[in-house]
């Protein structure tokens, strides 16, 4: 199997399974990473979503031995199918969370940056290597990549296809936290667990305001924050919290009213 799924509580965990190539994406792996996260999406019991690679490594790019030269018409299909895997990370309110050991190159790189919140062993690398193969780079790259570290150093990274070492990429920001080696991902599983005790819709909310709002006018980002915030208002996790207040307890997400759903 191209992919192992595994639930802890809310917390769901999608590993990529090709460790003998360092879990590097070919057509079948891309195809079922993309479902795996969908139906994670889709399922009401996951509230935060841990992607990792087997055998000590997250994932060392395309599978350069399953690529040869064909028509545009033809490679874009291949492309869309990686470029579903990125939409399905963006466009779920639930928080994915990045869990490195080992290299992420290439297009590994781009699935990690993709991620809310990424987590690297301090031995972990990182390397746009797009040009050593021709290519330019895709799965997000140029969104992804410039919101975390700025177009300029983007820009080198992917020119001169750097490698950064983990302590390196968690100063420029392509990293979130360092956790010893071999503990990237029960640190990251630790993370997605007090993701899943918080306000689900909040944090929804959250991913989409951080996406759109550097597109808008400024203005138009006070309307937006002012209508999802008094959205928020009238939700059941909002509720929840103001009892808990006046009760001086902690506030359980996730219920209505007071009661686990």
């Amino acid at each position: 199997m191209t992919i192992l799924v595994g639930d802890a509580g809310p917390v769901r965990t999608i590993t990529l399974n090709r460790p003998a190539v360092r879990n590097a994406i070919d057509l079948p792996l891309r195809i079922a990473l993309a479902a795996a996260i969908e139906a994670a999406d889709a399922d009401p019991g996951v509230r935060a979503i841990v992607l990792t690679g087997a055998g000590g490594s997250f994932c060392s790019g395309g599978d350069i031995a399953t690529m040869t030269r064909m028509p545009a018409e033809k490679a874009l299909e291949r492309m869309n199918m990686a470029q579903r895997v990125i939409r399905a990370i963006w466009t779920t309110p639930k928080p994915v969370l990045a869990a490195v050991e080992g290299a992420a190159f290439g297009a590994g790189a781009a699935l990690a940056a993709a991620c809310d919140r990424v987590i690297a062993a301090r031995d972990a690398r990182f390397a746009a290597t797009f040009t050593n193969v021709g290519l330019s780079g895709d799965m997000g790259t140029y969104a992804s990549l410039p919101a975390r570290i700025g177009v300029a150093r983007t820009r080198q990274l992917i020119l001169m296809t750097t490698t950064l070492s983990a302590p390196v990429a968690l100063e420029q920001g392509l990293v979130d936290a360092l956790a010893e080696p071999g503990e990237a991902l029960t640190a990251a599983q630790a993370d997605a667990a007090t993701l899943a005790q918080r306000p689900a819709e909040a944090l929804g909310v959250i991913k989409v305001m951080l996406a759109t709002a550097p597109t808008m006018h400024p203005l138009d980002v006070l309307d937006r924050e002012a209508a999802e915030q008094a959205r928020l208002f009238d939700s059941d996790d909002f509720a929840e919290a103001v009892d808990a207040f006046a009760a001086k307890r902690t506030p359980v997400f996730g219920t209505r009213q007071g009661a686990r759903q």
